[in-house]
């Protein structure tokens, strides 16, 4: 069974940045989008970041300008680079991608991020 495996979350100040990255343990075909989500403590999960087999991204008012998520289908990955990172920030982040060709959602099993002030 596939498995996405997400590196690169830790502690930084306030302003600071990380990049996490996310990579399938085998290759996924068809794929139609990836992205991420993050869950705070005490909160629902919710939608960071989304890029198409196109190209094409969306991204959470929150984070607007401030993250950039990027992907390569060809490797099975996807990227989340966070700048002027806040506190607010801190939560579990997770990578996902869907395939349009099997049906299938893939999760990561998520990676801390977190930001003192």
């Amino acid at each position: 069974q596939v498995q996405l495996v997400e590196s690169g979350g830790g502690l930084v100040e306030s302003g600071g940045s990380l990049r996490l990255s996310c990579a399938a343990s085998a290759s996924i075909s068809g794929i139609h989008v990836m992205g991420w989500h993050r869950q705070a403590p005490g909160k629902q999960r919710e939608l960071v970041a989304t890029i198409g087999s196109g190209g094409v991204t969306n991204y959470a008012d929150y984070v607007k300008g401030r993250f950039t998520v990027s992907g390569d289908t060809a490797k099975s990955a996807v990227y989340l680079q966070m700048n002027s990172l806040k506190p607010e920030d801190t939560a579990e982040y997770y990578c996902y991608i869907y395939s349009w060709r099997t049906g299938s959602e893939y999760w990561g099993q998520g990676t801390q991020v977190t930001v003192s002030a």
